[in-house]
């Protein structure tokens, strides 16, 4: 394929331009290409920051000494823990103990379980639903020992609060 530019030397650049839709091809030469601002000459990759971030994080991760311990009950790594997120056994907890602590802190901010927490906006409201749930108790009991009469004021009274 010839140069469109000069019609002179062989084309190595083809260069695809879209302008308003317009799909245009354009095929130049090394000397063309040059004088447009193309430059066509192979170098090597540019370095790109990101990259070498990643490698040295897998550098790492690769020489990281505690991904080498080993549960003594199961022989679980924690290179193994890291790559399938499950522990071997019960005994991993103790084995790995310090490393999971950190994980707990970095994923759950504390290393210590609390658990849910209902915690209502007034304290009254708390106090009315552990006297419901006393006089439920209370209720469930007068109608299991047949005393019907103490139930029906039981109803009553769990009726009045809720």
């Amino acid at each position: 394929m010839v140069c469109d530019n000069c019609r002179e030397r062989d084309a190595v650049v083809h260069l695809t331009q879209i302008v308003e839709a317009a799909v245009s091809q354009v095929h130049l030469c090394e000397q063309c290409a040059a004088a447009r601002g193309i430059e066509t000459t192979v170098t090597a990759p540019p370095s790109h920051p990101l990259g070498d971030f990643l490698q040295a994080v897998q550098q790492q991760a690769a020489q990281m000494p505690g991904d080498m311990a080993r549960c003594a009950f199961c022989g679980t790594s924690l290179r193994d823990f890291r790559a399938s997120g499950r522990l071997g056994c019960a005994q991993c907890y103790g084995a790995f103990e310090q490393s999971l602590r950190e994980l707990l802190r970095r994923v759950h901010g504390g290393t210590r379980h609390v658990g849910w927490q209902h915690l209502s906006e007034n304290p009254a409201d708390m106090a009315r639903e552990t006297a419901i749930e006393a006089l439920r108790q209370r209720l469930a009991k007068a109608v299991e020992g047949e005393a019907f009469e103490e139930a029906a004021a039981l109803r009553d009274q769990i009726r009045g609060l809720e």
